[in-house]
């Protein structure tokens, strides 16, 4: 029997590999893990969400999509991250690859997905001092769940019928236009 070697990796190094790979991965403490790819409702509703709150944002704020990693430290840990959806309002981030200061995160489930942003990632994530909202946001059922930094990250529900607003972003918007494309894969039609 062999015990499988794990090499330890600092996030610097893992950093500048990362601008340079055909497989992105996510950084946990000094551990590599590749993710996999989304499905095509996965993006579609990420791509909704992006694009409204795109038209909502204003300089210093951007939206960005999946490419965009966060990095967070906290208790001596580093941390990073892809999210779906991320608003930042850096004024002079020096790095054109990560933000460590975004206001909103959002991820969209996926079954491989949803102990890891449920748990680990919802843990990180409300270290980040900056963030005032968590959002997660089913791929298989119209269904969304806000966790918000003033309400001590308590999640709010929304449902079709159901509109919300995303306070950090000032966006209204009612559950069923995030599904728009695809009513029929999660049981809206």
């Amino acid at each position: 029997m062999h015990a499988i070697k794990y090499e330890y990796l600092n996030l610097d190094e893992y950093l500048t590999g990362e601008r340079d790979v055909d497989v992105r991965s996510e950084y946990v403490d000094g551990q590599i893990y590749a993710m996999s790819g989304a499905s095509a409702a996965h993006n579609i509703i990420a791509g909704e969400l992006f694009a409204a709150i795109h038209n909502r944002t204003e300089p210093p704020c951007q939206p960005f999509m999946s490419d965009m990693k966060v990095v967070i430290r906290h208790n001596g840990k580093n941390f990073a991250y892809y999210p779906d959806v991320m608003v930042a309002c850096d004024k002079n981030n020096a790095d054109n690859y990560t933000r460590n200061s975004p206001i909103l995160i959002i991820e969209v489930l996926s079954p491989s997905t949803q102990r890891t942003d449920l748990g680990e990632k919802f843990a990180n994530y409300t270290q980040i001092p900056t963030l005032r909202e968590y959002v997660i946001v089913s791929q298989d059922t119209p269904h969304l769940q806000i966790f918000r930094r003033r309400n001590n990250w308590k999640p709010e529900y929304f449902y079709a019928g159901d509109t919300f607003t995303l306070e950090s972003v000032g966006l209204e918007m009612a559950v069923e236009n995030v599904y728009r494309r695809v009513r029929k894969e999660v049981g809206l039609d």
